[in-house]
């Protein structure tokens, strides 16, 4: 965004509005300021007025940080454009802090020029201390490097709810409506969408819907009515395809994409977890659409969900569940009993930083080896990870239909950056949407449990079904009859049946694809989330002259059958991940090429600088 011009306003006349093609704003704040509420808002009002946008939201680690902490920020960013974007943006162009930790713990993203608007009246000595500042920074000079705007925010909120009767501390809580009001005045944003949201929200209690309403209404004209700022922003619509959009989050997309795989396979969806940070809002999402039939099942423990999830495919339901990265490691004995039994459902483990609890808010890409490699023994299962939170919708379809297509537990890989992040979904329609096949065993004469079609995948025969009684479980199954067998020379052959049939899932693999040229200087390859920032990188490397070209992997185990004949296509292969270097690992061992790395774990995504940075370094920057 292009920083605001010197000219002065008319008296009485509102600021004039400059035309940009994007803008990234951040609202930032304690974990209790409602900062994810009113950047939920400002994202869902830029979906309605027709942006393209993307969102980071950025929780605290600890459920009651001290207030005032640097521990205790919260954020969230929106980065609203009116072309395509595939990522939040790198650095903001509007930082809104509400207290001096927001400022501290968020400053070093503002651009240089950015609009800093701040709630002066939390700079008290008290938080200065806290914040861990020396002196106070709206004093000190230390911020003359931005578009700095000092607003009594908090007290202006008490004189603008006055009239509603309520309480000071009450009345204080509706200072993030009074922030949001002035960032859709900056960014000529309408009111109305979240006049409605706030009357919905607060129909029961009309006095805190008429403050929260009242506040917003009040920081609006805030910016129409005084002079203190010289321009406000205007962002034209995108021109997305034509259709029917929603903004969705990555796991609420997941959650759809699961219930439509049962509703394409004619099949309820039977979905059993344990609450974790940060898949728990895909229990949450589901809980609201049993008249799909869905079934939900909160377990008492990890273990638990996952041998749930074992009974409910056994049962014949599109059986899965959810969770991170500690709840994967105790689900891997009874992912490796669904391996044994052959039967059909999806591990959705949406990753964040570890190890053990780690950053539990905070993203990573470091559960690829424990999803194609966690369990004990030879134990190979299909592995595939979403690129975006739009995306995670096609890809649980996806993971639904190998799953019932070669009866094999499937793991989806997403992570927190992409789960909690949003961006506008195009509704499909029905017809666009190919059914699920699903055939259940019935014949006595010709059933046996162990019995493989041309892919693999052996019956599936509902309990109950006449004449089908057989057995299955953890102990190994003689080929064909399925009765306990142990047998040196079956067990090496059933290990090796189970391996192929996951090998098999490369015919519904599509061949690797590359944005670019098909061979050259640098091949940039990625999996999972960090799809948009690399993808952001490579057009703006292309844009350079450079001769750099992007893979971005969605299958993990198996990998495209052309893969290998890809990498060797380039002299140089570049793999970017959130994790100390798991697929390039995987690549090297594979495909025996001399992979590099670029790896970062901070709990945060790539930055399209840093891709760029080393890019640069690897091909001596542009042509």
């Amino acid at each position: 965004m292009s920083t605001a011009t010197s000219e002065k306003t008319q008296p009485g006349r509102p600021a004039p509005a400059r035309e940009i093609d994007r803008a990234a704003v951040r609202f930032a704040g304690d974990s209790g300021d409602g900062m994810q509420l009113v950047g939920s808002q400002f994202t869902a009002t830029s979906a309605i007025v027709g942006n393209d946008i993307a969102t980071f939201p950025d929780y605290p680690a600890e459920i009651r940080a001290p207030l005032g902490t640097l521990a205790g920020v919260s954020g969230f960013q929106v980065n609203f454009s009116s072309h395509h974007i595939h990522t939040p943006g790198d650095r903001v162009d509007a930082l809104i802090a509400m207290n001096p930790a927001a400022l501290k713990a968020n400053l070093g993203d503002l651009v240089e020029g950015g609009v800093l608007i701040v709630n002066s009246d939390e700079f008290d000595e008290s938080n200065l201390q806290r914040a861990q500042y020396q002196t106070n920074p709206l004093e000190d000079g230390s911020l003359s490097r931005y578009q700095l705007y000092k607003i009594p925010i908090t007290q202006q909120t008490l004189a603008a709810v006055k009239e509603t009767g309520l309480g000071p501390r009450d009345a204080s809580r509706c200072k993030n409506f009074y922030a949001l009001g002035l960032a859709y005045w900056l960014y000529d944003r309408p009111l109305e969408p979240t006049r409605r949201w706030i009357n919905s929200k607060f129909a029961k209690v009309a006095a805190v819907a008429r403050a929260n309403t009242l506040a917003l209404e009040a920081g609006y004209a805030l910016g129409e009515t005084t002079e203190i700022f010289t321009t406000r922003y205007r962002v034209k619509p995108a021109k997305l395809a034509p259709g029917t959009y929603r903004n969705l989050t990555g796991n609420q997309a997941t959650a759809l994409g699961l219930i439509t795989a049962a509703q394409l396979a004619g099949k309820p969806l039977f979905y059993g977890s344990y609450p974790i940070t940060p898949a728990s809002d895909i229990l949450h999402e589901l809980a609201l659409h049993k008249s799909f039939d869905v079934r939900v099942f909160q377990a008492e423990d990890e273990i638990a969900a996952m041998c749930a999830v074992v009974g409910a495919a056994f049962a014949g339901a599109i059986a899965c569940t959810g969770t991170s990265g500690p709840g994967m490691a105790l689900k891997q004995e009874a992912i490796g009993l669904a391996v044994m039994t052959e039967l059909p459902c999806v591990i959705v483990d949406v990753q964040r930083g570890g190890p053990s609890t780690g950053l539990p808010t905070k993203t990573e890409q470091s559960d690829l080896w424990q999803a194609v490699l966690g369990r004990n023994g030879d134990c190979p299962l299909p592995v595939l990870a979403a690129q975006s939170p739009a995306d995670c919708f096609a890809a649980a379809i996806e993971a639904v239909r190998v799953a019932v297509k070669y009866m094999t537990p499937v793991i989806l890989l997403t992570d927190g950056y992409i789960a909690n992040g949003s961006e506008p979904w195009r509704v499909p329609a029905v017809r666009e949407l190919a059914p699920i096949p699903v055939h259940h065993a019935t014949d006595p004469a010709t059933f046996q449990p162990y019995l493989r079609d041309a892919n693999g995948a052996r019956p599936w025969a509902v309990p109950g079904t006449p004449g089908l009684r057989h057995r299955i479980g953890g102990l190994e199954k003689a080929d064909g009859a399925g009765n306990v067998c142990y047998v040196p020379e079956n067990h090496q052959r059933m290990t090796h049946l189970r391996a192929e049939k996951v090998a098999r899932v490369v015919q519904d693999v599509p061949a690797q694809e590359v944005f670019g040229d098909a061979e050259g200087d640098l091949l940039v390859v990625s999996w999972g989330g960090t799809f948009g920032a690399v993808r952001t990188a490579i057009e703006q490397a292309r844009e350079k002259g450079q001769n750099v070209s992007h893979a971005h992997l969605r299958w993990l185990n198996p990998m495209p059958a052309n893969l290998g004949a890809v990498l060797r296509r380039f002299r140089r292969v570049l793999v970017c991940e959130l994790n100390m270097g798991q697929l390039r690992q995987l690549l090297r061992g594979a495909y025996l090429v001399d992979a590099q790395g670029l790896n970062k774990v901070q709990g945060r995504p790539f930055m399209v600088s840093e891709i760029c940075d080393r890019i640069d370094q690897l091909l001596g920057g542009a042509a």
